[in-house]
């Protein structure tokens, strides 16, 4: 599809359209070299007539094509516009609405080209859905930016890992690629949970927590997976595992109390 889009900027008309398009244009030629008039007093002539002379053609908006954008921001994107079906389609103001379109918080970036004589097509890219950001009492959805998406519910997307604590979004990026690449892990794994704004803790869904160091996180949850190779430590279950230190890890089994 974007190749096609592609050729339709380019091309932007069909046989019909342009052969109006021709004929609106010999009709402005005429005007000019029988009124003698200026350029600039026919500006009017040229931004309104020529649009309602081939709105009359048939160059009328008709149709509007959404590509690219889910359910949910289909819906937001239909209330932003300000099209009016039937309004001469060489008239809408392609910047607006595009910018219409990217103002809506799902998002990134939209591109919009006029398929003459009756379509606009909008091409949507979206923000990427990262993660679940849990901060003060309050749950939104981020990208791999760290970018909160206005207006997507965090309840509807209960696949996406949960992260918690203040500032979370803007460091979740890393430690979700990492986990991501251990499926096994991320499948146990409930939250996510940023701690003092310098390191994580993954708490796990049977109650256990591993303590991630501050840095060399792909290093610890190395050692994590040489343990469960050795001793099966992720199916056992376990109350702490802290790999905080790399040559000190320490593993607290369950109903030994806390330290």
């Amino acid at each position: 599809m974007p190749g096609k889009l592609a050729a339709l900027s380019s091309l932007d008309l069909s046989p019909r359209a342009a052969a109006i398009g021709l004929g609106v244009v010999a009709m402005v030629c005429a005007g000019i070299i029988f009124t003698g008039s200026r350029a600039e007093r026919l500006s009017a002539f040229v931004s309104g007539g020529i649009n309602q002379q081939l709105a009359a053609a048939g160059l009328q908006l008709r149709r509007v094509h959404i590509q690219g954008a889910s359910t949910e921001a289909n819906r937001a994107i239909q209330q932003v516009l300000s099209l009016r079906q039937g309004e001469p389609i060489t008239a809408v103001d392609l910047d607006m609405v595009r910018q219409q379109v990217e103002a809506v918080g799902w998002v990134e970036k939209a591109r919009v080209v006029r398929l003459l004589p009756d379509t606009l097509v909008i091409a949507v890219t979206e923000h990427d859905r990262l993660a679940v950001w849990q901060s003060g009492g309050r749950n939104a959805v981020i990208d791999s930016q760290g970018r909160v998406i206005e207006g997507a519910d965090a309840a509807l997307y209960p696949e996406l890992p949960l992260v918690v604590g203040e500032g979370a979004h803007l460091q979740a990026t890393d430690v979700i690629r990492s986990l991501s690449e251990r499926p096994d892990l991320m499948r146990r794994v409930e939250a996510i949970v940023r701690v003092d704004g310098r390191r994580w803790d993954l708490r796990l869904r049977d109650g256990s927590l591993i303590m991630l160091p501050e840095a060399n996180v792909d290093a610890a949850l190395i050692q994590l997976e040489a343990l469960d190779q050795r001793q099966g430590l992720l199916g056992r279950g376990f109350e702490r595992v802290d790999l905080r230190l790399p040559e000190a890890v320490v593993v607290r089994p369950r109903g030994t109390g806390r330290g």
